[in-house]
């Protein structure tokens, strides 16, 4: 017996709100995991969206073409566009893993295609299955209306659901195993209405099932999988993994060191991390008369606080956007026999905020301000280094306070190093101190200290270091003739000139940024 009129409008309206979902996730995951691999997350996201909107266009031209068995064709989409989709992630971090940048772009290009070509004939067959009951006017308006509601869903659960408690790799198997079981009931549903033999049904049946069968399993072992991928790409055996809601957070370990990953990108190993803290926190704070207040800006692991406490303070306050980080760090064992228990401090206050945020709403004056952030491998970081929040930084310090930053390779990334620094000075800071050190899991480090006094550098003994002493602060602030000033200019939040330098560096050089 066929659906009534009344009931095929109800469940393809439905089914529009599911298939509208699937196809914005779709959109996004690759986004992301294109932005994860490459950075520029402006430049990905315009791009795929862009791809992704002018293909709708062309699989609605194409949707003309098919001039019967409508539902059937439906079905055929759904199963197709499920089977791209579910495996548009896995795919891309298959082709990561094995060709790393060479041809990357283009094969996100080519999945994002499909899926736009085969998204755009979704709408125009449900109008037109619907055009014997229903109007136009009302067909469009109804259709519509809930394909928009469904991309209204999918990008609220994107970044508050599925990232931080699915990850990218598995929604995109959730949602195409979704579009593949869509494919399936709306076969059974209007199986009396579709036009075809026993046999073609049981070949429609067969593969339906099969390819459900697939994806289930590879949801089932997309722990083992992504652990042989996470083995591939970082090398050493990795022995804790979790998504949180702003970043992939992985740990390696091997016999000589144990290092943490942020998206993929180095945050420190154990094996030499103390030249980096060392470096960035004691240069500062050996030439700060009072220190009250210190405020560190990232640091959520607790290796640069570890540093600070070493100081006569009276209080540090650390700003790290993910509490997933501060919270491991709490509670792991090798990261807190690393940190010396710095984050249990009574000294120490932790805030899980943005620190551009954090700045803009304090009223609070800082004797030290240290920036420890991750590199500006995207907007959301650089911003962290322009010139609006380095006035934030200012109006923070007190007159006769310090600010230092991590300030990327000034080897590798030559233009991103300087641009800090003339950002910096451009921001109001009467005097900067740009210096580097060698750190072996980075490579030639830099920082820039800056102040609106003129600053005498002084090293205090009394101090435990592993690393630095005395003789060697005045090869720190030496930058040879084919390291030093680049023509740059600085970094504002309407125009991320530091990303372009920094990618263009790392990616040149193949390099794993911090």
């Amino acid at each position: 017996m066929a659906p009534t009129a009344q009931n095929r409008k109800v469940f393809l309206i439905v089914t529009t709100l599911l298939v509208g979902m699937c196809s914005i996730i779709y959109e996004l995951l690759i986004s992301t995991a294109s932005s994860y691999f490459l950075g520029n997350s402006i430049k990905q996201f315009s791009l795929i969206i862009g791809i992704y909107m002018a293909f709708m266009g062309v699989g609605s031209y194409l949707s003309k073409w098919i001039k019967k068995d409508l539902i059937y064709h439906f079905v055929l989409v759904e199963i197709i566009l499920g089977l791209i989709g579910a495996f548009s992630v896995p795919l891309t971090y298959l082709y990561f893993l094995y060709a790393e940048f060479e041809g990357f772009n283009l094969f996100v290009f080519l999945i994002i295609s499909l899926i736009g070509t085969l998204t755009g004939l979704e709408v125009p067959l449900i109008t037109r299955i619907l055009e014997s009951d229903y109007s136009l006017k009302d067909n469009i308006s109804n259709i519509l209306t809930f394909d928009y509601l469904g991309a209204l869903i999918a990008t609220v659960a994107f970044p508050f659901f599925l990232v931080p408690f699915v990850g990218i790799y598995k929604s995109s198997l959730f949602f195409g195993l979704l579009n593949i079981v869509v494919g399936l009931v709306t076969y059974f549903y209007f199986r009396n209405e579709i036009e075809h033999s026993k046999k073609r049904r049981r070949l429609m049946t067969v593969v339906i099932a099969s390819l459900v069968a697939i994806i289930v399993f590879c949801i089932a072992t997309s722990v083992s999988f992504l652990e042989r991928w996470n083995t591939g790409i970082f090398k050493n055996p990795v022995i804790y993994s979790t998504q949180s809601a702003y970043q992939d957070i992985t740990l390696t370990d091997n016999d000589r060191e144990f290092r943490m990953y942020l998206n993929g990108a180095i945050q420190f190993s154990s094996r030499d991390e103390y030249r980096y803290h060392e470096a960035l926190v004691h240069i500062p704070m050996m030439q700060l008369k009072n220190k009250k207040n210190i405020l560190l800006l990232g640091g959520g692991e607790g290796l640069a606080a570890r540093e600070i406490l070493k100081h006569d303070i009276g209080k540090l306050e650390i700003v790290d956007l993910d509490p997933k980080i501060t919270e491991l760090s709490k509670k792991m064992p090798m990261i807190r026999e690393l940190n010396k228990d710095a984050l249990l401090s009574e000294k120490v206050t932790i805030y899980n905020e943005d620190a551009f945020t954090f700045l803009l709403k304090s009223e609070k004056q800082y004797d030290m301000i240290i920036s420890d952030l991750p590199d500006p491998s995207n907007e959301s970081l650089a911003r962290l280094y322009s010139n609006a929040f380095y006035h934030l930084v200012l109006a923070r310090l007190k007159p006769d306070g310090l600010f230092i930053t991590q300030a990327t390779s000034p080897e590798l990334t030559s233009k991103a190093f300087w641009c800090i620094d003339q950002t910096i000075k451009e921001a109001g800071f009467s005097y900067t101190y740009p210096f580097n050190v060698n750190v072996p899991s980075f490579g030639n480090w830099g920082f820039v200290m800056a102040a609106h006094r003129p600053v005498s550098i002084e090293f205090d003994e009394s101090i435990p270091t592993l690393f630095l002493e005395k003789d060697l602060i005045d090869h720190m602030f030496y930058f040879p003739k084919d390291r030093r000033v680049p023509e740059v200019i600085s970094n504002n939040l309407d125009q991320p000139i530091l990303l372009e330098y920094y990618l263009e560096h790392w990616r040149d050089l193949n390099y794993e940024p911090k």
